[in-house]
């Protein structure tokens, strides 16, 4: 009578060695995901605390009181010229420069846009160079140290401001104060959340060196 081999114990079944394999590939690759997810989630999580900061801190106006050599007002956005012309005229500020006009636009047509007589313009300068933030940063550089100024307002909007301010500090002279004077708005959340977004880039582009 033949003898049946017997199998050694030492050996596993590879159908029961199978599923408890697969259940730990799958436990691992479940794992990786998650962690892979988290990490993904970190920077969505540090861009919605940032943007939480910028929109419940955004900049305020500046009081009349405050006196500065000029006053610059951004183009872009409503009442923004006529704060810096309130400024001017309530002898806070020597001079205006309005950045970023039409280069067909004269000191004329801009004062019979606002219903003004053009001689509540004659201290003020229109800028044509400007067709961006960073230009209106550089022409803004070139206009106070024509005039030698050592401070200056600047008119903006409050989520405009940040940026504007992050642009003057790369070309202004040294020494050269910024009173920041935002005009009362209600932006939108998605123009907000836009506005963050480019100051973030423009950060870390000039963190890294970009001009």
């Amino acid at each position: 009578m033949s003898r049946r081999p017997r199998s050694s114990p030492s050996a596993a079944s590879p159908s029961a060695a199978s599923p408890s394999a697969a259940r730990r590939a799958a436990g691992k690759r479940a794992s990786g995901r998650r962690w892979l997810a988290r990490l993904l989630a970190l920077p969505l999580l540090g861009w919605v605390l940032g943007f939480l900061w910028f929109s419940l801190a955004l900049p305020g106006p500046a009081p009349l009181s405050a006196r500065t050599d000029g006053v610059v007002v951004l183009t872009g956005g409503a009442g923004r010229f006529r704060r810096g012309l309130a400024t001017v005229e309530a002898g806070a500020a020597r001079r205006m420069l309005v950045s970023g006009v039409d280069r067909a636009t004269s000191r004329k047509q801009l004062a019979a846009a606002y219903d003004l007589e053009v001689a509540r313009l004659n201290t003020t300068d229109l800028g044509y160079a400007a067709i961006d933030t960073r230009s209106n940063a550089e022409e803004t550089a070139r206009w106070v140290q024509r005039h030698g100024f050592s401070s200056i307002r600047l008119v903006t909007s409050a989520g405009h401001m940040r940026r504007a301010r992050l642009e003057l500090a790369r070309v202004l002279p040294a020494g050269v104060t910024v009173l920041p004077d935002a005009v009362p708005s209600e932006p939108k959340a998605p123009s907000l959340a836009f506005e963050y977004s480019k100051w973030l880039a423009r950060r870390a582009a000039l963190a890294v060196g970009a001009a």
